[in-house]
């Protein structure tokens, strides 16, 4: 499994053929609440990548940039890009010093991606990173079979998961791929 990285929940989910990334606000040093409306997800790709971070702020910019430069290499091709990212950063001496995880996702695929060289794509579609990941995850797949939308479960599950772990608030960025901003 990844390193437990603490500080934030990120949740993808899929549902009725919609993809839906979201995450909390809380940018937490130690034990102190440093910021509460930081934004760690974002649609990369031109709108057909959703991504979102967990982890050191600095080093997930980082990635982001890396990542969308491996999209702009491998357009229309997540997972090589995701597996040619995880490749650099494990290996590159700067890159795998960086302490962040990724989650991404696009109409047809999704990845967990971390330093130490894991590259995850669930069974199930469905993605949670961050200290409050599985608190959101576990609520999202009970709200699977709701008549919530996905936008709903990643509301309500980060809600869920803001209640249960204190490096997630309720300062919630949802983005649905492919939706303008």
């Amino acid at each position: 499994m990844p390193p437990r990285v603490r500080s934030t929940t990120i949740l993808c989910v899929r549902k009725d053929g919609r993809v839906v990334m979201g995450g909390d606000g809380q940018v937490t040093v130690g034990d102190t609440v440093m910021k509460s409306r930081a934004t760690k997800v974002r649609q990369l790709g031109g709108g057909t990548v959703v991504a979102g971070f967990a982890g050191a702020a600095a080093d997930a910019f980082t990635l982001f940039e890396k990542f969308e430069e491996k999209l702009q290499r491998f357009p229309a091709n997540l997972p090589r890009a995701a597996v040619e990212l995880a490749k650099d950063w494990r290996s590159d001496r700067v890159l795998r010093r960086l302490e962040a995880l990724l989650a991404v996702a696009d109409a047809a695929h999704g990845f967990v991606l971390s330093g130490s060289g894991e590259l995850i794509e669930p069974d199930d579609g469905m993605l949670a990173i961050g200290s409050g990941g599985n608190y959101a995850l576990a609520a999202a797949r009970a709200l699977l079979d709701s008549p919530l939308d996905a936008r709903g479960i990643v509301e309500r599950s980060l809600g869920i998961a803001a209640d249960i772990c204190v490096f997630t608030n309720r300062h919630l960025t949802v983005v649905e791929l492919g939706e303008s901003r």
